[in-house]
């Protein structure tokens, strides 16, 4: 417990709502943000969540999940109609491009609790609905999806192994796994057959300075 009142944690809807700016994603004509900016802020929102916070990898856009929200709405047919999971949705721009795009409906997953609160944000920004799951669905079987887009889950050695035990269970339960992401080293190439390319910017870089190819692979057995 924090006992410390001046320390104590925001509330993460009104702090996000309160000190971030919301902002239009590059190539995705309509969809807007809540973005981070120098004036933030964000470090008080880890306060109280303790020393292993999870880092504020949602107040960003990274290119796995640029990509695959570009995909959609270059290629609406990949979403129309069916469930989606957006596994680790940060943002949820990855989600919210998917019903943007058409789909019947998405699930979001995800475990940062300010990043649940801003998913929540971010899908009323722009008109849809996504069903938020603050839960670690990796050690589980797949909720029931027709599509699983995973974008920038591959950053991490140890994770990219849970991660791919999980989609494995998802493709053998007939879910199809698309995943986004600039080729980092975990990406497990073997079991990725790419389908599209796009030049996105990328949270590494500079805001403005340039763009990475972000790729959109099909996860196969």
């Amino acid at each position: 417990m924090n006992h410390h009142g001046s320390s104590q944690r925001p509330d993460p809807a009104a702090f996000i709502a309160a000190n971030m700016r919301i902002a239009a994603v590059p190539a995705l004509p309509g969809i807007r943000l809540y973005a981070a900016h120098p004036g933030s802020g964000l470090r008080r929102l880890a306060a109280g969540q303790g020393d292993d916070a999870p880092p504020p990898y949602w107040a960003y856009q990274w290119a796995g999940g640029l990509a695959l929200a570009r995909h959609f709405h270059a290629r609406p047919e990949t979403v129309a109609g069916r469930r989606v999971l957006d596994l680790g949705a940060g943002s949820g721009l990855v989600g919210i491009a998917a019903m943007t795009a058409g789909a019947r409906s998405v699930i979001a997953a995800e475990i940062d609790a300010n990043a649940v609160a801003a998913i929540g944000l971010n899908a009323a920004l722009n008109g849809v609905a996504l069903t938020v799951l603050a839960d670690d669905l990796l050690g589980g079987p797949p909720p029931a999806v027709d599509l699983v887009a995973a974008g920038d889950v591959f950053y991490d050695a140890g994770l990219a192994g849970r991660v791919t035990g999980f989609l494995d269970r998802c493709l053998a339960a007939g879910v199809a796994v698309l995943v986004g992401d600039p080729g980092r080293s975990g990406l497990p190439r073997q079991r990725l057959r790419p389908v599209a390319e796009y030049d996105v910017a990328d949270v590494g870089l500079a805001s403005g300075t340039g763009t990475v190819p972000g790729a959109v692979y099909a996860f196969v057995a």
